[in-house]
């Protein structure tokens, strides 16, 4: 019988008698920390040295400066009419605090906007925000947004002018697809970063934005990264899914999310 000061040094045995190979072949296919081993009673120092260097990247995700003013201008230069806008978060600290003053703009952006009010209402507003990953929307907002706007699929719907948010959260669509008078609203926002993917893209759909709506009055597609859902694919299913929802007349927990659509369904008559 060994004593218990021996038992406390004796190593503690494998969770899992898998060779290497295996382990090697299952992170061929997430990002996610699996088979990482043991030292001692922790992770060998490499992988505590990534995971830290992971949460750091993730921490200055969420600080990034956002370039609003590239996003415009890209969005432009493809031809898309774009205004740059402001929540009532003054600074990213203040928005990371604040949450509610991220869903509202400030006086200033919603006086801008009211100026860019259609006389006719749209079919579609989309708003792109930096939300908690600024470089995510950075790099994939613009080419996303642009593509939405652009799709066969949706030929013959009015698209608002496309508004870039700084310091937005989810809401603020909202506000701004209610000012626009859109019948639905699409908010293409930087998620909340992970320890794997610091910089995705997730986007939020809302029939007939109002002040004050539920999630669930709302459809999310995301995971939008260079390593998750590719951004042809999430430009499909965000159109099928704007489609689907004007002709069921609703989003949210109510729309089925599963329903096929054919393509002869793609471009209903407009009511």
């Amino acid at each position: 019988m060994t004593s218990p000061d021996e038992q406390d040094r004796a190593p503690a045995p494998a969770a899992d008698a898998r060779p290497a190979a295996w382990w090697n072949a299952v992170r061929g296919f997430t990002p996610a920390r699996v088979g990482l081993g043991t030292a001692g009673g922790s992770v060998p120092t490499t992988a505590h040295l990534a995971f830290r260097a992971d949460q750091a990247r993730a921490r200055d995700a969420v600080i990034r400066p956002f370039d609003g003013t590239a996003v415009v201008r890209a969005l432009r230069d493809g031809g898309h009419e774009s205004i740059e806008l402001r929540s009532a978060a003054t600074s990213r600290g203040e928005y990371v605090r604040r949450p509610d003053l991220g869903r509202r703009l400030s006086d200033e952006s919603a006086a801008a906007l009211r100026q860019r009010v259609p006389e006719q209402h749209c079919d579609l507003a989309i708003v792109l925000c930096d939300g908690l990953s600024p470089h995510a929307v950075e790099r994939h907002g613009g080419a996303l947004a642009g593509a939405i706007a652009s799709s066969e699929v949706l030929r013959g719907w009015s698209i608002g002018v496309i508004t870039v948010v700084t310091n937005g959260r989810v809401a603020i669509g909202d506000e701004i697809g209610a000012a626009l008078g859109a019948r639905m609203v699409a908010v293409l926002i930087g998620e909340r970063p992970g320890l794997s993917v610091p910089e995705s893209v997730g986007m939020y759909v809302t029939m007939a934005p109002a002040l004050e709506p539920t999630d669930a009055q709302r459809n999310c597609i995301s995971n939008i990264h260079d390593q998750g859902l590719a951004l042809d694919v999430a430009v499909r299913q965000l159109v099928q899914l704007v489609v689907r929802a004007r002709l069921a007349g609703l989003t949210g927990v109510g729309l089925d999310a599963d329903e096929a659509l054919t393509h002869d369904d793609a471009r209903p008559p407009l009511t």
